[in-house]
């Protein structure tokens, strides 16, 4: 899979930003530790991200070990980005933030298994499941 550059925003706009896959959509996925299962996204690894407007005003969410750092647009409250506890600073976006891209394009995500966070767990990285959406009719 090639690098594959996305431009994205929040919802209000108020932050933009163009983000770099370095395996374009293929690592897709969710996870099931408390936030994420609250949260919902589809998650994407990012190679680098660009901001080019509101970077300055994300707010910051950090819990648990309080080294993963997840960023939310502060007008609409969605969450743009994060950098993750495993691998440490990785960075990984909102798939739903991302021009022409839909949590939905998806078939089948991997679940990460979150609750057991490689962190935690010699650093074996876990899969929970597969989370799938069937498109009606």
């Amino acid at each position: 899979m090639t690098e594959t550059s996305h431009d994205g925003a929040c919802h209000c706009g108020a932050v933009r930003f163009t983000v770099r896959l370095a395996r374009g959509l293929a690592t897709a996925a969710r996870c099931d530790c408390s936030f994420c299962r609250m949260r919902g996204a589809v998650a994407l690894t990012a190679a680098a991200i660009t901001f080019h407007q509101g970077r300055e005003s994300l707010t910051l969410y950090q819990f648990g070990s309080r080294t993963a750092r997840h960023f939310f647009c502060p007008t609409c409250g969605i969450y743009t980005h994060h950098e993750r506890r495993f691998p440490q600073g990785q960075l990984a976006v909102n798939a739903a933030c991302l021009a022409g891209v839909s949590p939905f394009d998806f078939t089948e995500l991997p679940v990460s298994d979150g609750r057991a966070h490689p962190s935690d767990n010699d650093g074996k990285d876990r899969i929970a499941g597969v989370l799938r959406f069937t498109p009606a009719g």
